[in-house]
């Protein structure tokens, strides 16, 4: 590498490198190991490889000296010709010796990439719901690519620059020691004058990085948030685009002003350390010139000291930037191993069993439940504050108890936050429930798999979401074995077979993002077709009909009538109408069941009840006289 190769590489790696000031513990030291232990062989060779390539390197400088004396001293064109074709060998290997090392390098980091995103992929999907209504997605997606790949430079970057570096170092030194121990000294002496500045220069250009960094994140965050189809729309109805312009720009701005000052700062530096090479190298010139002339020195070797000055000056840069390198690479490998390190609330016994085959009763027995506080399933840096929110626990349902007997369907009705859809989200098991069991068919849900539970139940929400994928990918979610002409009967069921058949792709038609590309009442139906190819003995349903306007529910409950035939359902209603057919109805208020019964029942209590239903018809008959029948006289 060339002086200037060196000082720009410098330069890159002390400012682009993580501030801190962590230290590298055993444990975290041996989880590193475990992540290279698959690839102890391949490291061994390349580190033996990273060897070899640091001798080649000292090897062409003692040769060029060679051949140099041998034109002086007139040796015959057999001793310059048989040197030449030994650098051309040197130059062979060297080349060789570096594909194999890039290749290993290559292999050993993309490897760890994958373990280590595998890792944390697989973990991150273990985590409750809690845990992604909390966390930044932009932030969790970070420790997937950023730090990741940050980590894996302790494997293919960093091991491999100590090895090589050190044995360059050493094996440089003691040539020129031997060549001329003078001149060596004064080299050296030189170096504090490459390096200090390249430390200050840094840690500036550091502080510079990490400012475009918050920048560039914020612009990020913004172009996210904006671009999407909600983004987009709450913009053009609410916002102010000239303001959101305004902002965008002045951090645009910003990034430039920085782009242009830290070009300038590094053009300067990698100028001001050029020159220093150039005098140093004019120092050995200058010395080594002096004493070949006085017989104490061979003219090559003047040459070798010159070519050996750069192979010098780059090794002990590089190892001088080693610990920001180990720390860079420690702070990342720390910030994978903290997701790696949350433990899931919902897991997975190891004696777990399965659901037995057959119609499937829901109970619930003196159920209470408080959501988890943000310290039990969150981290800070995930949520991006400084300490985490320990608010958190108070119960929010006070020993439910209720049972949905096989095939029959049991709504829950009350006012918005009494905790109807915690009931639901504790009977999918996406909390676990504090005292108490919800039990499938008598059998506890935390005492089976996730995979049984999965089988056995099914539910539709009330946002419909979909993925970016086509409205094949989306209903075979539920069922990837399911056939076409499976697929087919499920859309028309849903009443969804005309509208697909009518799109030019027909199932291979992409649905957009979160499915914004169908309307509410599409995007409910396709959910309720991935119901129906599910096949769930348990059906549940939150709200499905709640956003959408009279002409949809009607399709919907069409739908909905197909999913729930023969199943075991708990329903979850806002409008009263939807569920007056329900065997059984669960008025559920400030987190207990307040009243039960059926419709019938409950109205001739003239209960909580018979006034929600009195309240809401009453509010539909208001809206329907205050809409004007015609226009309004001229």
């Amino acid at each position: 590498m060339s002086m200037e190769g060196a000082a720009w590489n410098s330069l890159h790696r002390i400012s682009a490198a993580k501030g801190g000031k962590n230290k590298f513990s055993k444990a975290t030291f041996k989880r590193i190991l475990s992540f290279a232990e698959p690839y102890r062989g391949r490291l061994v060779a390349f580190v033996l490889f990273s060897v070899v390539a640091a001798f080649l390197a000292i090897a062409t400088p003692v040769l060029a000296g060679e051949v140099v004396n041998a034109i002086v001293d007139q040796d015959g064109v057999e001793v310059v010709i048989r040197l030449a074709i030994i650098i051309a060998a040197v130059a062979v290997a060297d080349a060789a010796i570096s594909m194999f090392t890039r290749w290993f390098s290559a292999r050993i980091g993309e490897g760890v990439i994958l373990d280590l995103r595998t890792a944390v992929f697989n973990h991150v999907q273990k985590m409750p719901i809690a845990f992604f209504t909390r966390t930044r997605t932009g932030a969790l997606v970070s420790r997937l690519n950023n730090d990741v790949i940050g980590a894996q430079q302790a494997f293919s970057g960093t091991l491999s620059g100590v090895v090589s570096n050190s044995v360059l170092l050493v094996l440089t030194l003691l040539v020129m020691l031997n060549t001329s121990w003078l001149v060596t000294l004064l080299a050296v002496i030189m170096l504090p004058v490459f390096l200090l500045p390249a430390r200050r220069m840094g840690r500036r250009l550091a502080a510079l990085r990490r400012e475009a960094a918050d920048h560039n994140s914020a612009m990020g965050t913004q172009m996210t948030e904006r671009f999407s189809a909600p983004g987009a729309t709450l913009v053009k109805l609410f916002g102010r685009p000239a303001e959101e312009s305004q902002e965008f720009e002045v951090r645009a701005a910003r990034v430039r002003d920085i782009g242009i000052k830290m070009a300038m700062m590094q053009f300067t530096f990698v100028a001001a350390l050029m020159l220093v090479s150039a005098l140093a190298l004019a120092l050995v010139y200058g010395l080594g010139g002096f004493l070949a002339l006085q017989g104490h020195l061979d003219t090559g070797e003047v040459v070798t000291l010159a070519l050996l000055l750069t192979r010098l000056y780059a090794p002990l840069t590089n190892l001088a930037n080693a610990r920001v390198e180990i720390m860079s690479a420690l702070v990342s490998f720390e910030r994978v191993f903290e997701v790696l390190d949350l433990v899931p609330l919902i897991r997975e016994r190891d004696n777990a069993g399965v659901i037995p085959d057959g119609p499937v009763a829901v109970e619930f027995d003196d159920v209470r439940f408080g959501y988890p506080s943000a310290d039990k399933v969150s981290l800070a840096s995930l949520e991006e504050v400084a300490t985490l929110d320990t608010r958190g626990g108070e119960e929010v349902l006070h020993g439910v108890s209720f049972r949905v007997e096989p095939g029959q369907t049991v709504a829950l009705v009350g006012t918005s936050g009494a905790g109807k859809s915690t009931i639901a989200q504790l009977l999918a098991r996406l909390y676990d429930v504090d005292s108490g069991a919800v039990r499938l068919a008598g059998t506890d849900i935390r005492d089976v798999t996730f995979a049984s539970l999965r089988d056995t139940l099914g539910m539709v929400t009330q946002d419909g979401h979909l993925f970016h994928e086509t409205i094949k990918s989306n209903l075979r979610l539920a069922n990837p074995d399911a056939s076409d002409e499976q697929i087919w009967d499920a859309l028309r069921r849903s009443r969804l077979e005309a509208l697909i058949k009518s799109l030019p792709d027909g199932l291979e038609t992409l649905v957009g993002e979160r499915g914004y590309r169908l309307s509410g009442g599409e995007r409910q139906r396709m959910t309720i077709a991935r119901l129906l190819l599910a096949q769930p003995r348990v059906v549940i349903l939150d709200e499905a009909t709640a956003a959408l306007d009279s002409t949809s529910e009607a399709a919907v409950q069409a739908a909905l009538s197909e999913a729930l035939e023969g199943r075991t359902a708990l329903v979850i209603a806002h409008r009263l109408s939807t569920i007056r057919s329900a065997h059984q109805i669960l008025v559920v208020e400030a987190g207990e069941i307040v009243e039960r019964g059926n419709h019938a029942e409950l109205i001739a209590r003239d209960g909580r009840y018979a006034e929600l239903h009195r309240t809401q018809f009453a509010a539909q008959d208001h809206d329907k006289a205050a809409v004007p029948s015609g226009p309004a006289p001229g």
